[in-house]
């Protein structure tokens, strides 16, 4: 940034003073910089370097990147996990990239041993399996027993109860057929869309000893038998022992006994299952006939809900321990604007082999990473500065990104362009994407460029995705990827991308390089059109003089938010502070609007328009953090975005304005007058969260 200056004491200097006139020189030649590398008034060469990208797409290399990142199982903080690492932080460094690990020793969770047994009346006892079968034996092949990590150890015995997927929901209908599982080990079949985490915190508060958990997706297709989901049910994310700053080897650390951390665990032990073993004990089951929703939902063999005369007994002991975790970052420098960064980012850890989850999207990052070096090959600079994030540990709670983001808070919140995130890259068919509201343009701009490989006839993704679903972007309010930190705690506007919705090998031993070119993406054309989007967004950002960011599409966004909640708001409640402060933001998106396209008309020859253009893409680049509020979510306060976050309230169908949500929850459990006013409350800080975005578009002191 070009340094401040300050005003001579009178307006009638007749001559500049020596400091006052060096400034001015200083500030020249920075802007001399800034506007030699390729101006708008240009735009052939930008557009040429965007074809080359395209252009230089190659299937074959990102199979072979792939490849090589499944050879092994590679969970976080194992021995196994070391060559993977090795192999990203080499791949950069012979690009040319400047590259580094940043190490984090952190709380990780491992099982030590586990079991489950049916014992019949008549004194016979039926281990069962817990493995996926068809696969090699678990030492030698690497694969970690499936689990929950965090999952506190503990040894139960009881009847069992079936809750369908667990929800609040479901343990009324229980209550209604006179069902009652207090004192009962409860069995759930994954889906309903809650957290493993949730789904036995709820069964924890009904009183449950445990929870047996079971995925239904078919993936007994070829020779493919039954996967085992593992996965964590810790709540929040980041390490539990370093609450809000980063997990430095030599740093504080709370005790493993300190409440804060203890409560983020499940105080009730869980595990995964087999389908065919959670069939067995299904079988079992005896009392009520299970609702006819439950047994024609899903491939479960479902007669009864329990309890029957079968007792189960299950065991599981794990161990919490330090480990060590690396990121690996690698660095591309901004020509003009070096203090600006465009962070693309995917997690490298996996449960098991992790073909789709995660290093789908690690091998499509390596393929734009590569792409990207052969731009500056052909002398391509970016404008600003491209961090590609290869995080660790994500699928214990998305830890390595969030230490990274609490122990660069500072720097992000100032710098930080945009953070685009792929996770899984390509699970099926089907182009989804997900972002805060300011991109949508800009996604809807590049997947016109893009060609999609499933259409039988030459389309774009946005030609095929708008047939699929009309081009619907979701928002970013759950906690399942690592745009969560980057979003929820440091407010940087952010996307998440992915081809296909779901698939049937998530976390199990099946997710494997085998089952990517069988089932998702056979000649990984799927996987060159992600890296085409995913890549383009990138130049995009980084090249663009003037930041893509609508901010009318997030002013549009709010006020269908502030319609929806009015339809189920007690008309008592007035809304009318949300709807003056949208009003304020809309104006200023307006504002912002004019002013782009009023800049990016004129010539790039004029030094103060290249300080215009600085001064309103920060306004642009900020504005995102205004939707945060110091004292964070009700509950969970490090989650600070008051827009997009988690929500307590489960059963809330709204993926918006969590505080109000959970605070219209609880206010059930209030008198009407307390009620109202914890609902107020929380509107008015919504609504002083989007007066701060406002504020900060316009950049004017109020």
């Amino acid at each position: 940034m070009p340094p401040n200056l300050t005003k001579p004491n009178s307006g009638f200097t007749s001559k500049p003073s020596p400091l006052c006139t060096f400034v001015s020189l200083i500030i020249l030649l920075i802007i001399g910089f800034y506007t030699l590398h390729y101006p708008p008034g240009n735009p052939k060469k930008v557009l040429l370097f965007q074809q080359i990208f395209l252009s230089s797409a190659s299937n074959s290399t990102i199979a072979s990147y792939l490849r090589s990142l499944t050879s092994h199982p590679h969970l976080a903080g194992t021995k196994p996990s070391l060559e993977t690492i090795h192999y990203v932080k080499t791949h950069f460094q012979n690009l040319g990239l400047e590259t580094h690990t940043v190490p984090f020793q952190t709380l990780l969770s491992y099982p030590v041993h586990a079991s489950v047994s049916m014992h019949f009346g008549n004194s016979t006892v039926l281990n069962l399996p817990l493995n996926e079968m068809g696969i090699p034996s678990y030492p030698s092949s690497g694969l970690i027993q499936p689990y929950h990590a965090f999952s506190p150890s503990g040894t139960v015995h009881g009847k069992v109860v079936f809750a369908n997927h667990g929800r609040e929901d479901d343990y009324r209908t229980l209550g209604l057929m006179g069902v009652n599982v207090n004192g009962c080990i409860v069995i759930i079949r994954k889906g309903g869309s809650l957290s493993r985490g949730a789904v036995v915190k709820i069964a924890e508060k009904k009183g449950a000893l445990g929870v047996l958990m079971y995925a239904e997706g078919d993936v007994s297709k070829g020779s493919f038998g039954s996967g085992v989901e593992r996965g964590t049910v810790m709540e929040g994310v980041g390490d539990p022992l370093t609450p809000g700053w980063g997990a430095d080897e030599d740093g504080e650390r709370l005790k493993l006994e300190d409440k804060k951390v203890l409560e983020r665990f499940p105080g009730i032990p869980s595990l995964p299952l087999p389908f065919e073993s959670a069939q067995l004990i299904l079988d079992s089951l005896e009392g009520p006939l299970a609702p006819q929703e439950w047994r024609d939902s899903g491939r479960s063999n479902l007669s009864h809900v329990g309890s029957g005369l079968v007792m189960v007994n299950f065991t599981y002991q794990g161990e919490k321990k330090l480990a060590t975790i690396y990121n690996v970052v690698a660095v591309i420098r901004g020509l003009e604007e070096p203090d600006r960064y465009v962070l693309m980012g995917n997690h490298r850890d996996a449960w098991t082999y992790g073909a789709v989850d995660p290093n789908s999207g690690t091998a499509t990052l390596l393929d734009i990473a590569r792409r990207y070096a052969l731009l500056m090959r052909k002398g391509w600079n970016p404008r600003r500065t491209i961090i590609f994030c290869s995080w660790d540990a994500e699928e214990f709670g998305m830890i390595g990104s969030t230490e990274w983001v609490e122990q660069n808070l500072v720097n992000l919140g100032a710098k930080a362009v945009a953070y685009l995130n792929v996770d899984c890259a390509v699970q099926g068919p089907g182009f989804f994407a997900g972002a805060t509201p300011q991109l949508d343009n800009l996604i809807f701009e590049v997947t016109k460029k893009v060609q999609d490989q499933d259409s039988e006839v030459v389309a774009t993704i946005y030609e095929k995705w708008k047939t699929m679903n009309g081009n619907n972007i979701q928002r970013l309010s759950g906690v399942d990827s690592d745009f969560a930190p980057f979003l929820q705690h440091a407010g940087v506007p952010s996307v998440d991308i992915y081809y296909g919705r779901d698939f049937p090998v998530y976390h199990t031993a099946f997710d494997s390089f085998n089952w990517m070119i069988n089932n998702a993406d056979p000649f990984f054309w799927r996987h060159v059109a992600v890296a085409g989007v995913w890549g383009l967004l990138g130049l995009h950002l980084a090249d663009d003089p003037v930041l893509p960011l609508d901010y009318l599409s997030y002013a549009k966004q709010l006020q269908e938010y502030k319609d929806a909640f009015s339809r189920v708001l007690d008309g008592n409640i007035s809304l009318t502070p949300l709807a003056a402060s949208i009003q304020e933001f809309t104006s200023a998106a307006k504002q912002a609007s004019e002013e782009t396209k009023k800049l990016m008309e004129q010539e790039f020859t004029n030094d103060l328009l290249a300080l215009k253009i600085r001064a309103l893409n920060d306004r642009l680049m900020l504005a995102e953090r205004g939707f945060l509020d110091t004292d964070g979510i009700k509950g969970r306060e490090w989650f600070k975005h008051l827009i997009y976050g988690p929500r307590s309230n489960y059963e809330s169908g709204l993926e918006f304005f969590p505080g109000i949500s959970d605070a219209m929850a609880e206010s059930k459990n209030m008198t009407q007058k307390d009620g109202h006013a914890a609902i107020k409350h929380e509107i008015w800080r919504v609504a002083r969260a989007i007066q701060r975005a406002a504020a900060a578009l316009k950049g004017e002191l109020v």
